[in-house]
C-alpha cells in the first residue's frame, strides 16, 4: 500500500475467501508514501522493493521499500492486500503490484480438487463393473454355444460370424446393467436435498435462515464422516466487559453501565490508587489497532479484533475516550479535555509512547503467563491480581493481563537503532524482531487484567451433547485458558477432565490408565505430549477418549 484516501492512512478488507473470518482487518500504508497523492508526486516516486518468494503463507510478508536518497522501510503483512480479499468501507487505495498470477498466496494455496465420491456410489460402481464382466462373460458363453450350434448341423462358421454373434448376445443381455439405477440416484439425492432444505428442525429462527445443502452427492454420506475438520467459531457476539483491578474485580454489565463505585470514587476522590487506575485505562485507550470513525457526535470504532473494540468501547463509558488515530500519534479524552496525545513507535499489542512532557513509557497487554514472566520484582498485586484471573477464568471469560515500563531516552534510542535494523532484513525477520522485542520487553509493573466474556452461540451446548450421545468423537483447539475453555466447551457439556500433567515422566506414568471420557491438555503438557518416547501413546490415548480438548 502507497497510499490511501482516509486521513488515518487505514483501510480494511474482508478475508472471508482465504480464512473464513468475517471480521475486517485492518492495513496501513507505508508513510514514506503516504503523502504521495499528485500525479506528480506519484511520478517521480523511484526506488525498488526487496521482498521474500513466493510461498502459500496468508499471514507473514518480509520485504523492504529503497526509495532513492531515503532510508530503507520495512514492509509487513500489515501493508499487503492479498489476492482474493475485498477492500470495504473505502474509496479507494494506491499500491504496488508485488506478485500476479501464479506467484501470489492465493493461487500457491489453490490445488486441484480430488473428485469426491460416497461410499454408495463406490459401491454401485463395482457392481456395475462386476455385471459389465459378467455380461461378457455370459456373451462368450452364448457365442461358444453358437459354434456348437453351427458345427453339430454342418454350417460355416468364420471370425466374422463370431464377432457379429458376441455383439447380438451384449444387445440381448445389456438389460443385465441397470442403466437407469444411476439416473434413479440422482434423483433420489436431489430430492434428499429439498428436505434437507425444508427441515424445520435445522431452521435458525433468530435469523431465519435454514440449512444449506450446496451439494447432493454426499448426503449418504452424512453420519459415516469419520475425521471431518470444522474451522469456525461455536462463541457469539461479545457483550460484556470485565475490566478487572488490584483491588477488586469490576465489572461492566450487558448494557454497558459500570457498576463498581468504588472504582469510581478512588478515580474522582485522589485515592493512592488514582495513578494506577489512570495508567490502566490510558494502556486501554492506546494499545490496540482500533480505528475511530466519526459519524455525526457518534464515535464508531473500526476494529479487526472484536475483543478490542469490546475494550475501548468499555474505557468509553469510564470517561477515557479514544477520539483519533493517524499514523503518528493517538488521542485520547477523558473527562471531555485532551488527556494525552502519543507517538506510536511500534504497533502491536506492545507500544511505545512519547508523552507530552517527555516521558518514555512501554504499554503491554497479553496473556497472563506472558506478562508474569517478564515483570519486575517490585511489581505490585500479583497475588491479587491472579486470584481475580483465576475467577474470570472459572466464569468462562477471556484474560489479559495490563502491565508498563518506563524507559529512559538512552535505553529507548539503543533499542530503537535495533529495532530499525531488525525490520529491513529479509531473512529471518521475525527471529530477528523477536530478539529485538525480548529486549526491551522486560521489568513491567503490573497494572491488573481484563477479562471479555465470549458467549456460546445458541444451542451448542446441546449440539455437543447430541453429537457425543451419538458416538460422534470431537476434539476441540482453543486459545482460551484451561478454566475458560472448561467452563465455555466442557462443562455445558458434561465432558470430564482426567489428564492434567506438568512433567514428563508423571504423563508418562498416567498414559494407558486414564482412558474414560474426556482428555483436556494445555501447550506445556502437549509439548511433553508429543516427546518422541511416548507421542504414540499420547495418540492411543486421545483416540480413545470420546472428546479432546487442547487449550493454552
Amino acid at each position: 500500500l502507497n497510499n490511501i484516501i482516509e486521513p488515518q492512512v487505514t483501510c480494511y478488507v474482508a478475508t472471508s475467501n482465504l480464512d473464513g473470518e468475517t471480521n475486517l482487518k485492518i492495513r496501513q500504508a507505508l508513510l514514506a508514501t503516504a503523502e504521495m497523492q499528485t500525479e506528480k508526486q506519484l511520478s517521480s516516486l523511484s526506488g525498488k522493493i526487496e521482498c521474500e518468494g513466493p510461498n502459500r503463507h496468508f499471514n507473514t510478508f518480509t520485504g523492504t521499500l529503497y526509495l532513492n536518497g531515503e532510508s530503507p522501510v520495512p514492509i509487513g503483512p500489515d501493508q499487503v492486500l492479498l489476492r482474493g480479499t475485498q477492500l470495504k468501507n473505502t474509496q479507494w487505495i494506491l499500491g504496488i503490484v508485488v506478485y500476479t498470477g501464479f506467484e501470489t498466496k492465493f493461487m500457491q494455496n489453490s490445488i486441484k480438487l480430488p473428485l469426491k465420491r460416497s461410499n454408495v456410489e463406490k459401491v454401485t460402481n463395482v457392481q456395475i463393473l462386476v455385471l459389465f464382466w459378467l455380461l461378457l462373460a455370459m456373451s462368450l458363453v452364448s457365442c461358444v454355444g453358437a459354434i456348437v450350434w453351427h458345427e453339430w448341423y454342418g454350417e460355416d462358421y468364420s471370425s466374422l460370424s463370431f464377432g457379429f454373434d458376441l455383439l447380438v448376445f451384449i444387445i440381448l443381455y445389456h438389460n443385465l446393467i441397470p442403466i437407469s439405477l444411476l439416473v434413479t440416484l440422482e434423483i433420489v439425492k436431489y430430492v434428499q436435498a429439498m428436505f434437507i432444505n425444508w427441515d424445520e428442525d435445522m431452521h435458525y429462527k433468530g435469523n431465519n435462515v435454514y440449512a444449506m445443502a450446496r451439494t447432493s452427492n454426499l448426503n449418504e454420506e452424512l453420519g459415516q464422516v469419520r475425521a471431518p475438520s470444522e474451522t469456525g467459531y461455536v462463541t457469539g457476539t461479545l457483550k460484556k466487559v470485565n475490566l478487572g483491578r488490584a483491588l477488586s474485580p469490576s465489572v461492566i454489565s450487558e448494557c454497558c453501565e459500570f457498576n463498581d463505585p468504588e472504582l469510581l470514587q478512588n478515580f474522582e476522590n485522589g485515592h493512592p490508587t488514582k495513578n494506577y487506575i489512570t495508567e490502566f485505562l490510558t494502556l486501554l485507550c492506546v494499545c490496540h489497532t482500533v480505528v475511530p470513525e466519526r459519524d455525526g457526535k457518534n464515535i464508531i470504532y473500526q476494529a479487526s479484533s472484536p475483543d478490542e473494540a469490546a475494550l475501548v468501547k468499555g474505557v468509553k463509558k469510564l470517561g477515557f475516550v479514544f477520539t483519533t488515530r493517524t499514523p503518528t500519534t493517538v488521542t485520547v479524552e477523558a473527562v471531555s479535555s485532551v488527556l494525552r496525545t502519543f507517538s506510536h513507535n511500534r504497533k502491536r499489542m506492545s507500544v511505545i509512547v512519547r508523552t507530552p512532557t517527555g516521558n518514555i513509557r512501554l504499554y503491554c497487554k497479553g496473556a497472563d503467563t506472558v506478562i508474569y514472566e517478564r515483570l519486575s520484582e517490585n511489581s505490585r498485586f500479583k497475588k491479587e491480581t491472579l486470584s481475580h484471573l483465576e475467577y474470570f477464568a472459572k466464569e468462562g471469560l477471556r484474560t489479559l493481563c495490563v502491565a508498563y515500563a518506563d524507559l529512559t531516552e538512552k535505553d529507548y534510542q539503543q533499542w530503537l537503532r535495533e529495532y530499525k535494523k531488525a525490520s529491513t532484513v529479509i531473512q529471518d525477520r521475525m527471529q530477528s524482531l523477536e530478539e529485538c522485542y525480548n529486549h526491551i520487553e522486560k521489568k513491567f509493573l503490573l497494572l491488573g487484567a481484563t477479562a471479555i466474556e465470549d458467549r456460546l452461540q445458541a444451542r451448542v451446548p446441546e449440539t455437543i451433547t447430541t453429537l457425543l450421545k451419538a458416538n460422534i468423537r470431537i476434539w476441540v483447539l482453543t486459545g482460551d485458558k484451561q478454566e475458560t475453555a472448561i467452563n465455555i466447551v466442557v462443562n455445558p457439556s458434561s465432558l470430564y477432565v482426567i489428564v492434567e500433567i506438568s512433567n514428563c515422566e508423571a504423563l508418562g506414568t498416567r498414559i494407558g490408565k486414564e482412558n474414560d471420557l474426556a482428555l483436556i491438555t494445555d501447550g506445556e503438557t502437549l509439548k511433553y505430549a508429543l516427546h518422541s518416547e511416548i507421542k504414540r501413546s499420547f495418540l492411543n490415548l486421545a483416540l480413545s477418549c470420546r472428546a479432546v480438548l487442547c487449550c493454552r
